[in-house]
């Protein structure tokens, strides 16, 4: 299973924010899309098409006006992994036949392993969920070998 390059550029796009908007307060930093784009090396289209994903599920907030520019929709430390996955690629389902909706298996009726996936689903979203954006946001220190 891999993430999609989307997902992976939401999180890196995320992390990016956190380290500059990640104080709360009256002073709390802001930071624009542009610089978004010029700090992760993205394309500036691809990070404005995840700003609009990202503010739509409440994990970005724009705020217009002087000193505007995009927050943190809340602290770092509430925003993970998994709500950053599902603002790009929906709920985490790792087969079609998750979705109680979809009925287009041709195993549907005979399928023994349809019945577990929703808990398979629940464990890999919790596993996500463990990490929070502060995290993700902190540079990863390296063991110095001696």
């Amino acid at each position: 299973m891999r993430l999609s390059n989307m997902a992976d550029y939401a999180v890196v796009t995320m992390s990016a924010a956190a380290r500059h908007c990640g104080r709360h307060g009256p002073h709390e930093a802001r930071i624009s899309a542009q610089q978004l784009a010029e700090e992760t090396g993205l394309p500036a289209p691809t990070v404005q098409k995840l700003v609009s994903k990202l503010s739509a599920a409440g994990l970005l907030k724009a705020v217009r006006g002087a000193g505007g520019g995009l927050k943190l929709a809340r602290p770092a430390a509430a925003i993970t992994l998994a709500d950053i996955v599902e603002a790009v690629e929906g709920p985490i389902a790792l087969t079609p036949c998750s979705d109680n909706g979809r009925h287009d298996c041709t195993l549907e009726h005979a399928c023994a392993v349809r019945p577990h996936w929703p808990e398979v689903d629940a464990a890999l979203r919790d596993a996500l969920a463990g990490f929070s954006l502060i995290q993700l946001s902190r540079p990863l220190v390296q063991p110095v070998n001696p």
